[in-house]
């Protein structure tokens, strides 16, 4: 059965209303607007409200880029948000960066959660996570009492990761900036395995060298060599798509062809999302998920 994800109970982010190809989003004390393509109805709100809510906008420049315009003059480059789940509890540093994001992916939580109680359920697994970015994955398999190691191409959010573990009060972690789809390539011929495998590849990319990455030219093979390095049994996977377009179906058949029946005997495939004030939900990518 295909599942809806969303966050439950995210004190520091909120999403506020979606429409006309944009969402209203608060982040910790700070409203923002930004580019939405999946947005495609009517806000809820007045233009009013959104003018009068927002302390900045992102103006795109082009499809990789922008600007953003700050409406409060007291709006900072760089500030907090918590998310706290039970006993976990997990500090991000924000930022305004030219690529629209803040360095927090608000409907991750529900990967998160499942993450840490994963982790939580298994003594000490070893967890990698591919395609890391700024960390939310890391932290909770580190809240949960993991052995982490955080894999991504870009040294700039590598380091980001590493202050969100030393806000989040966490130590421990393992930080590669590597290409990840050599580093799985590696450790497949090493004969290496982890207890948890959790993947967020993008649409495309460069690794560190200059490394030509593209989602559907190269995720077979990625999933091929994922499945050779998880362990056969007490074992998970998390995995994301954020490509426009890609169903849940796409990623289910993808671990069905590569994993065992034993590793995938617990498995679930849907969307994340956020949802707002209205009630509305606003899809933001697709998942699949499994465990032993």
């Amino acid at each position: 059965m295909i599942q809806v994800l969303t966050p439950i109970d995210f004190k520091g982010h909120e999403l506020i209303d979606s429409g006309n190809f944009q969402k209203l989003e608060r982040f910790g004390d700070y409203v923002l607007r930004r580019p939405e393509p999946q947005a495609l109805w009517s806000p809820s709100l007045p233009e009013s409200e959104w003018k009068r809510m927002a302390d900045a906008t992102f103006e795109q420049e082009s499809s990789a880029s922008g600007n953003w315009i700050k409406h409060n003059p007291k709006m900072p480059e760089q500030w907090e948000a918590v998310y706290q789940r039970g006993a976990m509890q997990l500090k991000f540093r924000l930022a305004l960066t030219r690529f629209k994001h803040v360095g927090l992916f608000p409907e991750q939580a529900a990967n998160w959660d499942f993450i840490y109680q994963r982790c939580k359920a298994h003594k000490s697994p070893k967890v990698l996570n591919l395609f890391a970015y700024t960390g939310g994955a890391s932290l909770a398999a580190k809240a949960g009492g993991a052995d982490v190691i955080h894999c991504d191409s870009i040294k700039q959010v590598v380091n980001w990761a590493s202050t969100n573990m030393e806000l989040s009060h966490l130590d421990g972690i393992r930080w590669l900036v590597e290409d990840a789809f050599k580093f799985v390539l590696r450790e497949a011929k090493r004969g290496n395995q982890f207890d948890g495998i959790i993947l967020d590849p993008p649409a495309w990319g460069h690794g560190p060298k200059g490394e030509k990455w593209k989602l559907e030219d190269q995720i077979n093979e990625l999933m091929a060599q994922v499945a050779a390095i998880l362990a056969p049994t007490g074992c998970f996977l998390v995995m994301n798509a954020y490509s426009l377009g890609y169903s849940s179906l796409i990623l289910e058949n993808l671990g069905r062809s590569h994993f065992s029946p034993t590793q995938i005997q617990n498995l679930e495939i849907g969307e994340l999302c956020l949802t707002e004030r209205s009630g509305r939900k606003l899809p933001t990518g697709v998942f699949m998920r499994f465990w032993n």
